[in-house]
């Protein structure tokens, strides 16, 4: 039986029942979980203790029990196939973390790498784009420089003769 069934058994909790097994140092067995696990003799044990609390005595005084024979259940296992598979993980793991680092750094160089290309194809472009700038500005400045007056062109040392008009030709425009 486990615990909760013990209990119900006997008409106390759960608690009470653990308790008694801790306080009194008694033997019971355990399974692979660790949870108690009783047999006839042992409810039989636990029966006689219930009875002498209910007639007044106090749990520290009640009277020692005789140590059970055999293993405790449960307590320790030493199996020496568990502790190869455990081995064999620890090994599994350290392998993976070595290869994830390995990628990871494979990684990182590749990125480092791609960015080294990128900063140098921005800097041609930024190259090209100086250049052109300067060749804007120069353009401007040659734009912006006051051109030269033209003189007109004087023929004949500057004195132009015209031809004069008749009175009849001036009265009829033509």
């Amino acid at each position: 039986m486990n615990t909760s069934e013990v209990a119900k058994l006997l008409g106390v909790s759960a608690s009470t029942v653990q308790r008694w097994v801790k306080l009194l140092e008694l033997p019971m067995e355990k399974n692979d979980r660790g949870h108690y696990h009783f047999n006839n003799e042992d409810i039989e044990l636990l029966k006689k203790i219930h009875e002498q609390l209910q007639n007044g005595i106090l749990l520290q005084d009640v009277a020692p029990v005789v140590e059970k024979r055999g293993i405790r259940k449960g307590a320790i296992k030493r199996g020496g196939e568990k502790e190869t598979v455990i081995e064999r993980l620890v090994t599994k793991v350290s392998e993976l973390e070595m290869n994830l680092n390995t990628k990871a750094d494979s990684v990182a160089s590749y990125q480092l790498l791609q960015h080294r290309r990128e900063i140098d194809d921005l800097q041609n472009h930024l190259t090209q784009l100086a250049l052109e700038l300067e060749r804007l500005q120069i353009q401007i400045k040659e734009m912006n420089t006051s051109p030269q007056v033209d003189k007109p062109l004087v023929l004949g040392g500057g004195k132009v003769r015209r031809k004069k008009k008749n009175i009849v030709s001036s009265l009829f425009g033509f």
